[in-house]
């Protein structure tokens, strides 16, 4: 199995874990958006320490690394908070769609500050899968435009998070980026946690609680998955949390797609196909 391949099955755990946590970020109810974003870190943080802990390396990483994980971290709780704040105040779908932009924004900033190659049937894929989601969201920003400009920028502030996950790339094991990352946003988060705080219910608690592990499940896929390949090779598997949330819609709501959005998943998968046998190695690569 190469590397590309490792990351795209990375990135379709990633996207599971992402999609689930959305799912519970909305059906937690109406509480603060800071306190939904602080569960979601601070339980990632205890889960990405208990891997740190295991395998006796360091929490904060190298010190020649720390701009880059600070820098990771900030981008990451600006679009954490920003994507949440969407999902609150937008239909779940709508919001999703504007969150799958970070893909495309990621394969640009690659391309500006990486200097990574961006090959012609790469960037036809993507333009494809984004077409495709297009028609399984529907989405209309006619009564909502300023909720849909912050999702739209929560997408790009976790795209130049991601780019920084493929500088990191092997410099420091993907625990230890999780781990920096969930700190430091529940360190930022705590004081605006603590005075927004709402009361909860104990199912709302134990809803938060799954979400953060769900976070910290796809931050893990994710982390890994920019660590074995870059982003314009698999980037549009991160589409796949479109089909998740279809998914997720028929069986805990009875919501069936209609005949737009099956077209929407054809597309998506066909554009997802092609570029991965395009990325396949060649059989003379594989005998080598």
């Amino acid at each position: 199995m190469n590397n590309t391949l490792k990351g795209i099955i990375a990135l379709l755990i990633s996207s599971l874990g992402f999609s689930l946590m959305a799912l519970l970020v909305k059906y937690s109810g109406d509480l603060p958006t800071v306190q939904k974003a602080f569960f979601r870190n601070f339980v990632a943080m205890l889960v990405a320490l208990s891997f740190a802990l295991y395998y006796r390396t360091k929490l904060f990483g190298r010190r020649e690394n720390q701009g880059l994980l600070i820098l990771r971290s900030a981008l990451g709780v600006s679009g954490v908070l920003l994507n949440f704040f969407a999902i609150d105040r937008m239909v779940l779908s709508d919001a999703d769609i504007l969150n799958k932009l970070s893909p495309f924004f990621t394969i640009i900033l690659c391309a500006i500050f990486l200097k990574e190659y961006i090959r012609r049937y790469q960037m036809i894929a993507i333009i494809i899968a984004f077409i495709g989601a297009i028609f399984i969201i529907k989405p209309s920003f006619s009564s909502e435009t300023f909720y849909a400009l912050v999702g739209v920028l929560g997408a790009l502030f976790a795209a130049g998070a991601y780019t920084v996950l493929r500088v990191l790339g092997s410099r420091e094991k993907f625990y230890t980026v999780v781990f920096y990352f969930s700190f430091f946003s529940s360190v930022v988060l705590l004081p605006l946690f603590i005075w927004q705080y709402e009361p909860m219910t104990m199912a709302q608690f134990w809803i938060l609680v799954l979400a953060g592990l769900c976070a910290a499940f796809g931050q893990f896929g994710l982390t890994i998955a920019y660590s074995y390949a870059p982003a314009r090779e698999i980037s549009i598997f991160f589409y796949s949390t479109i089909l998740y949330t279809a998914i997720f819609s028929i069986v805990f709501f009875g919501e069936f797609p209609d005949m737009l959005s099956i077209l929407g998943y054809v597309i998506i998968f066909s554009a997802g196909f092609y570029m991965f046998m395009r990325n396949k190695p060649s059989k003379q690569e594989s005998t080598s």
